[in-house]
């Protein structure tokens, strides 16, 4: 008999071992990658939805998808806007008016981080009450409110930070101007058009993830990753954690509204390559639109090419285009080239390394390097 080896054995035979090489590395539970080529494809899970049980990952898993959940806030944002129920550049107190400088803040600078508006998510105050009762179901108001009550970080448009207040703010928008719930805004302008049956924005006060679906994880607490340093693991604890005498924390049972419109939405790795295609391909907008969108974001520095950067709720990462997330229990990473028709999903249930790595970002550049080598 003949045996024929397919494009997706070749990746599988390149990939595979790298990738398992890298969870070792950092203590990863579970994994899941999804690579498309214009060559073939490869989908492949790694490791058990529960550490210490014998229960494999697979790709058909739902995991929670943490900031890539911006991009979908964005997109039914920018599609009210096609629509014509409001602009770009109008002013934020036009629908806000309890928006400190609201009336100097454009939808534009929420999509794109410019606000000036804080993050509440970087308080320690704000992350103790989430390691003190993980369960809280937290709404939307309550968290613009922590937000707005802090200083501006600068002056509207003048710098840029990443703030989940400026995300919130938007889902709020987009629920004022449709009168429906931002999950069934999405349902209906992204998921079911797209065909994404299995990607969901749940209502508040649902902490559950739909079967089948691995456990999530984090060293330490939410207050420690507060700063990159804190991340970091003592040497002895590194070790520990490696070897796997050091376990990381169950965090599956944390309810996500506390990111809600920011990154509280659920998916599979399949749906995310049908989403990110589309996202930064185009369809779900106006052509002009999208170009718009594109085209905010700031081009490859030449003496960095593969550095980061950040437009209308769209980020690159060197040659790929898409988002990532990351939120007690689980990151991931979404990315699509259109360039070169190449699309890359990793998803893992640790938020951080042992040594602070955010390992589906670090299992992409990995992915990539290999990828974009010759």
């Amino acid at each position: 008999m003949t045996s024929h080896r397919t494009p997706g054995d070749s990746l599988s035979a390149s990939l595979r071992p790298l990738v398992a090489a890298r969870m070792t590395e950092m203590a990863v539970p579970g994994a899941i990658v999804l690579v498309e080529t214009p060559e073939g494809t490869w989908t492949d899970a790694f490791g058990t939805r529960r550490i210490g049980v014998d229960d494999p990952v697979t790709v058909d898993d739902h995991v929670r998808v943490g900031s890539n959940t911006k991009t979908m806030t964005g997109t039914v944002l920018l599609q009210l806007v096609d629509a014509g129920l409001l602009g770009l550049d109008d002013p934020v107190s036009r629908y806000r008016p309890d928006v400190p400088d609201g009336d100097r803040i454009t939808v534009a600078q929420l999509l794109e981080m410019r606000s000036g508006l804080p993050s509440y998510t970087l308080l320690e105050s704000f992350n103790q009450v989430l390691d003190d009762d993980p369960g809280r179901a937290w709404d939307p108001e309550e968290l613009v409110a922590v937000g707005l009550a802090e200083p501006a970080s600068f002056a509207p448009g003048t710098a840029w930070e990443y703030s989940n207040t400026n995300t919130v703010l938007a889902g709020l928008i987009v629920e004022q101007l449709t009168g429906r719930p931002l999950g069934t805004v999405m349902r209906e302008r992204i998921f079911e058009p797209l065909g994404m049956a299995e990607t969901s924005l749940p209502a508040v006060d649902d902490a559950a993830i739909p079967e089948p679906h691995p456990h999530g994880y984090l060293f330490g607490t939410n207050v420690s990753t507060l700063t990159p340093a804190g991340t970091v693991l003592p040497d002895d604890e590194q070790a520990a954690a490696r070897s796997g005498a050091l376990r990381p924390g169950d965090q599956t049972a944390l309810n996500p509204s506390w990111g809600w419109a920011a990154g509280a939405a659920i998916s599979t790795v399949r749906d995310l390559a049908t989403y990110v295609h589309a996202l930064v391909g185009g369809g779900l907008l106006s052509d002009q639109l999208q170009r718009r969108r594109l085209d905010s974001i700031p081009p490859p520095d030449p003496v960095a090419p593969d550095s980061a950067a950040y437009g209308l709720a769209l980020a690159r990462f060197g040659p790929m285009l898409g988002h990532d997330g990351s939120l007690p229990g689980y990151q991931s990473f979404m990315g699509h080239d259109p360039d070169r028709g190449i699309t890359l999903i990793t998803v893992t249930t640790l938020q951080f390394g042992p040594a602070g790595e955010q390992p589906a970002n670090e299992l992409a550049k990995t992915i990539l390097g290999e990828l974009y080598r010759s």
